[in-house]
């Protein structure tokens, strides 16, 4: 290839990027093409009252027509819907015919039970495939779905409940993890008896994991809702592109829920486009998302972008660890990938990080040649992680960055544009549509110079796509994301960020996650990143810890590849002396960590999340607060054993 053709490629994704930026009307009036519109817009953006944009009013679709009805013309017995699951060890394919006439027979039920246009449905569910049923039957009739993690604690399902007051709930007998069955029935009757709210009915799918006593006149079988409107014929209720599709709650969050709300049109076109410019994928391939439904990832990249691009899509409920048969298998995502042809799959580093304890051999045991590319996000990837999945997959591993409030990502490569190089520790540049920016968070000041750190914020109008507002509270969506920096309206990430001469952006952490050392603000991101890259070290979190003569001083945990150091005395001195050092030599003594303490796990939620305020809050003597998603209460115990023993 010649230097002048090789020049004329690279700039492609920054045209691309520019029309987005200084044409955005004519830019997604294109984009706004890959989806069906049953009346065109009117109007392509509507920014006349900031920081509120509407997108495509005036335009009429429907979620649930884009991802199921428009792809039976050409493939309606192609596969749709894979549902997966190592716990109860069943697999079956739904092809498109068979996945619309299931999603009617989930909407007339729906309907049967009262449920009409703008209401609301709580889902309570497991990753089975009732739950995409429901989420696009929803969609189909016009109702607001709110998918609620399953699993979570009576009371902070109440909260949910009370907040996004459904009509109809959605739910299960039980789900499963790890072999161990977790009975959703009781948890969802209690939290409707801690609710102020009342559902007027609860919609249940049993699948005989444990027993379940009904609540005669409120609760109903799915099975035999389904069986009554087998052939049920339910059309698409045309929806204006501006009309709520669904509510999700952020993770953590502590007092008044905060309810991301997501429009319908702006909605669709983001996640086609990103299919196909972000995610390369292609109608008739299959994709293969490790996350869950309750997560905004499940939503956007296991459930409708997916089926919107004519993909097939992949629910997986297991462990990353787990086989069919019920015995560990490190290999069992890989055996996925080699049976349904994935040409895109879509996973978190700290799944990686799991993986990365297991036998390397398992990364060549199965043909992984159809997988184009490893997607990763929900935190920061760190360099080891990710050259250690690079290095055994032999495919590009594209990290990712963004949040439940934008619904797709801020910061990645555009592979479907330009086949462009990433940087190891960098989810890459702005994806076309963000105007992303660093300022100094005391001043508002733009930093442009390279390595400065910043935080990250969008310049409005948001992208289509991104959270329209807070559920029933635009005062609360303007003062917590608009109004934190002097001077400035723009939308903060709360993370800090540096951007290299390139334009690649790292992120180092959450804003709220600084650790002020003797005047000395650090990232509790970029300790991390040193100490991951002993050779050593498994998992690492840091926290800022209280302290008297320093105002804070950072607190390492660490997961040790040789779990033998745990209760080898001289081995774990000699191990936290060889950290203390890389930082130093890192990051400079003021970053060094006052300790280093040996753990088996780190406390995470289900979704793989490290609890940083949970770990920061025990190692003070507070309260840990709301824990209703922890995976394993064991490893928080062993903090505390760890903090009590010093």
């Amino acid at each position: 290839m010649s230097r002048r053709h090789r020049r004329q490629d690279m700039s492609s994704y920054a045209e691309f990027y520019r029309q987005s930026i200084d044409q955005p009307d004519v830019f997604w009036a294109g984009q706004a093409q890959l989806i069906d519109w049953h009346k065109p817009f009117d109007r392509v953006c509507n920014d006349d009252k900031p920081p509120f944009v509407h997108w495509f009013e005036g335009g009429l679709t429907n979620l649930c027509h884009n991802a199921v009805d428009r792809h039976l013309q050409d493939r309606a017995d192609q596969a749709a819907l894979i549902c997966v699951s190592s716990e109860t060890r069943q697999e079956k394919t739904y092809t498109f015919r068979q996945l619309l006439a299931e999603v009617q027979r989930m909407a007339a039920s729906l309907q049967a039970l009262g449920v009409q246009k703008g209401d609301r449905v709580l889902i309570y569910m497991p990753m089975m495939a009732e739950a995409a049923f429901a989420m696009l039957a929803c969609a189909r009739i016009g109702a607001i779905h709110c998918v609620v993690f399953g699993g979570f604690a009576s009371g902070s399902l109440a909260s949910r409940i009370d907040d996004a007051a459904p009509k109809v709930i959605v739910s299960a007998d039980a789900g499963s993890r790890g072999g161990k069955v977790v009975a959703y029935k009781p948890l969802l009757d209690e939290a409707i008896r801690l609710s102020s709210h009342q559902p007027d009915a609860v919609l249940l799918a049993d699948r005989q994991l444990a027993p379940m006593a009904l609540v005669a006149g409120r609760d109903h079988l799915w099975a035999k809702l389904r069986e009554k409107h087998f052939d049920a014929q339910v059309p698409c209720e045309w929806l204006d592109s501006t009309a709520i599709s669904y509510t999700i709650y952020t993770s953590g969050t502590t007092g008044k829920p905060k309810g991301v709300q997501r429009d319908t049109g702006g909605y669709a076109v983001a996640l086609a486009a990103s299919m196909k410019h972000i995610f390369d994928g292609r109608a008739g391939e299959t994709f293969f998302s490790t996350s869950d439904i309750g997560w905004v990832v499940g939503h956007s990249y296991i459930v409708y972008g997916p089926l919107i691009a004519g993909m097939a899509t992949i629910l997986y409920e297991g462990l990353p660890t787990q086989g069919m048969d019920g015995q560990p298998d490190g290999a069992i995502w890989w055996s996925l990938v080699e049976k349904y042809k994935v040409t895109g799959m879509f996973s978190a580093p700290t799944a990686v990080r799991v993986l990365k304890k297991q036998d390397p051999a398992l990364l060549k045991k199965y043909d992984l040649s159809s997988l184009r590319a490893l997607f990763l996000a929900g935190e920061p990837l760190d360099e080891p992680t990710a050259r250690w999945i690079s290095e055994g997959l032999n495919v590009p591993i594209i990290d990712n960055y963004w949040q439940t409030e934008s619904g797709w990502p801020i910061l990645a490569i555009a592979n479907g544009i330009e086949k462009k190089p990433g940087r190891f520790g960098s989810p890459g540049v702005p994806m076309y549509g963000y105007k992303v920016k660093l300022l100094h968070e005391s001043t508002g000041e733009e930093l442009t110079r390279p390595g400065e750190k910043g935080v990250v914020v969008l310049e409005g109008p948001t992208p289509p796509g991104f959270m329209q507002t807070v559920w029933q509270d635009d005062a609360r969506f303007v003062n917590t994301y608009w109004k934190t920096l002097p001077g400035k309206t723009v939308y903060s990430t709360f993370d800090w960020g540096i951007r290299d001469k390139d334009g690649y952006y790292f992120i180092l952490g959450r804003t709220d996650d600084v650790i002020n050392v003797a005047g000395h603000r650090l990232g509790t991101r970029e300790i991390e990143e040193s100490i991951s890259g002993h050779a050593q070290v498994a998992e690492v979190a840091v926290v800022g810890v209280a302290d008297a003569l320093k105002g804070q001083v950072a607190m390492a945990f660490v997961v040790p590849k040789d779990s033998g150091v745990l209760h080898d005395n001289a081995a774990s001195l000699k191990l936290e002396g060889e950290i203390m050092k890389r930082v130093d030599s890192d990051l400079g003594a003021v970053a060094r960590p006052a300790r280093v303490r040996f753990v088996t796990a780190l406390p995470k939620t289900r979704s793989g999340k490290l609890l940083r305020r949970a770990i920061q809050a025990v190692c003070e003597g507070r309260d840990a607060g709301d824990l209703t998603t922890m995976d394993d209460p064991a490893a928080l115990q062993q903090i505390r054993d760890q903090v009590a023993a010093a």
